[in-house]
């Protein structure tokens, strides 16, 4: 009878956990993975907050940005965002958002080698329909039945998926991280590098050597990032391309259209698509 009565308070935190997928009750649960599907509205917001698991964000429809203290992520739909466990973080919806996410243990984490920092992945065809099958899995599934060979197959793919650069890393030190920050805010390409040099209080030379440093890229590169991250967001908000263009500091539109199919591989209006 208690154990009856458990496991009825358990599958009713399990209910509950579906309803509110950004919450923690997934924890109790003796699963290596647990799906969970919700609809979110156009600009919700989400303050920092961490999971006990980690977490596969996947945006079937919308876009969703993701911050944490190292940097900035922009999911695009039919992409996803793998956030480690424990790692503070936000997340804010563009346009209308149906996210799936899967919440995966430490232990299944280890098995399949899933990196330590947040990155943006592509998701296949299988892992797309892979998702939409376990959201309806229960999350009490025995191991050795359909539903738990399935989720099994679900994190090997999770595993597999291609990372995209997709992101603007913050560096260490204060003043290129509030310079990156206010740079994120207001993304153009008509912030130079000699000024931003200046107003970090540096040569450009010393600029230069620490920015890359401590983010993996060169300044123009990072800022040309923060930008497509910005007009990604902005197409899922369902802005005009020539407006993103022209606040983004582009020439025109076309030379906008052409900088983002050569960093992303298509069109604006195709990416989303």
């Amino acid at each position: 009878m208690v154990a009856m009565q458990a496991t009825a308070r358990l599958r009713c935190q399990v209910k509950y956990c579906r309803v509110r997928a950004m919450d923690d009750f997934y924890t109790e649960v003796p699963r290596a993975l647990i799906a969970t599907a919700r609809d979110y509205a156009a600009g919700e917001l989400f303050p920092e907050h961490q999971h006990a698991r980690g977490q596969f964000a996947y945006a079937a429809r919308g876009a969703i940005s993701v911050h944490t203290p190292q940097g900035s992520w922009l999911v695009p739909p039919q992409r996803a965002c793998w956030v480690p466990a424990q790692l503070s973080h936000g997340m804010r919806m563009h346009g209308g958002v149906a996210m799936h996410n899967v919440f995966i243990d430490d232990a299944a984490i280890a098995r399949s080698r899933l990196p330590p920092h947040c990155q943006v992945l592509e998701v296949s065809p299988l892992l797309r329909q892979l998702l939409a099958e376990a959201v309806a899995v229960d999350a009490l599934y025995a191991a050795a039945s359909r539903a738990g060979r399935l989720m099994a197959l679900l994190l090997d793919e999770i595993a597999a998926a291609r990372p995209l650069p997709l992101s603007a890393p913050l560096p260490q030190d204060a003043r290129l991280a509030r310079l990156c920050m206010e740079l994120l805010r207001q993304p153009s390409l008509d912030s130079g590098l000699d000024a931003m040099a200046a107003r970090a209080g540096m040569s450009r030379r010393t600029f230069t050597r620490l920015f890359r440093a401590q983010t993996g890229l060169g300044f123009a590169q990072w800022r040309q990032q923060a930008c497509l991250l910005a007009a990604i967001a902005r197409l899922a908000d369902g802005q005009a391309v020539t407006r993103i263009a022209l606040d983004l500091g582009y020439a025109s539109p076309s030379a906008f259209t052409a900088a983002f199919r050569r960093m992303l591989g298509r069109a604006p209006s195709d990416y989303l698509r």
